[in-house]
């Protein structure tokens, strides 16, 4: 209850917070909100800028941009935390088992990270999908492994520390197996940092896809993503700015959302580093 009144009391993280739960009603909404399909073109009404029947214009292609938001954020939203998932399941056992035993063990696991360490992350994902083929599903796995290195790097510091805490020693002492050790004081500990840095890094990943998409390789149209319509649109840049103001704007507020939402979480989770804002007396 602290740590939420802390967080309540955290005015940007709020902020964020109502920037994520307004992008996710407007997905979940999206067939209520407006009256057109994503995909359905009026060649007709190409090109047009906002007006009263199209908010926000309409594409090249006469599709309504507001809508193709709306519709784009369920992908990109999904895309982000699909991708943290993947890089969380596999990163944060890395990371223990790599801090906890230490030896070879921790040795090859770094190793591996450092490799990938080796490309940026935009690289690592464009890689991975050369390889792997360009689809909704091999886009979400690409970005998802470029994330497990930051974990395994983060989890594996972490665990260094706290396997030396007394409380650790304490419990080997009294026959506790690692298995048990690891479950219930390692782990439970390190999920500060984990949680923090998860929700830091969907927006990281939003762009990561959002990159993608911009270079064609990410989700392919006619699916609404903020990343491809922005792509769509450069070549209208200056005939037509919002095709890519509009998503442009989508893909900043999101990555703005989670950062301020993932410095409220370490505020309020770190009594050390929280600078809570307090209600005026």
């Amino acid at each position: 209850m602290r740590a939420w009144r802390r967080f309540r009391h955290h005015t940007p993280a709020m902020i964020g917070l109502g920037i994520i739960v307004t992008f996710v009603l407007l997905a979940a909404l999206a067939p209520v909100i407006s009256p057109y399909d994503p995909n359905d073109q009026d060649l007709a009404a190409a090109i047009q800028g906002p007006s009263g029947s199209h908010w926000l214009g309409t594409d090249q292609l006469g599709r309504d941009i507001a809508t193709r938001l709306m519709y784009g954020a369920r992908i990109s939203l999904m895309i982000g935390v699909l991708a943290v998932a993947i890089g969380l399941v596999i990163g944060v056992p890395l990371g223990m088992i790599a801090g906890y035993y230490g030896g070879w063990a921790d040795l090859a696991i770094s190793r591996l990270a450092d490799m990938m360490f080796a490309f940026t992350s935009i690289l690592l994902a464009l890689t991975l999908v050369a390889v792997l083929g360009v689809s909704l599903q091999n886009v979400i796995v690409a970005v998802g492994i470029s994330v497990i290195p930051v974990i395994i790097r983060l989890v594996r510091s972490s665990v260094l520390s706290l396997r030396e805490e007394p409380y650790v020693e304490a419990a080997r002492a009294l026959g506790a197996g690692n298995g048990r050790i690891i479950v219930r004081h390692v782990f439970r500990n390190s999920l500060t940092p984990v949680l923090v840095h998860g929700t830091l890094s969907i927006g990281v990943s939003i762009l990561l896809a959002a990159g993608l998409g911009f270079l064609g390789l990410g989700v392919q149209s006619p699916t609404a993503e903020w990343g491809t319509m922005l792509g769509e649109g450069r070549q209208f840049i200056f005939s037509a700015p919002h095709l890519t103001t509009f998503p442009g704007i989508a893909i900043f507020l999101a990555i703005l959302a989670f950062n301020l939402l993932g410095d409220g979480l370490r505020d309020a989770l770190d009594p050390r580093m929280r600078t809570v804002d307090r209600p005026a007396a």
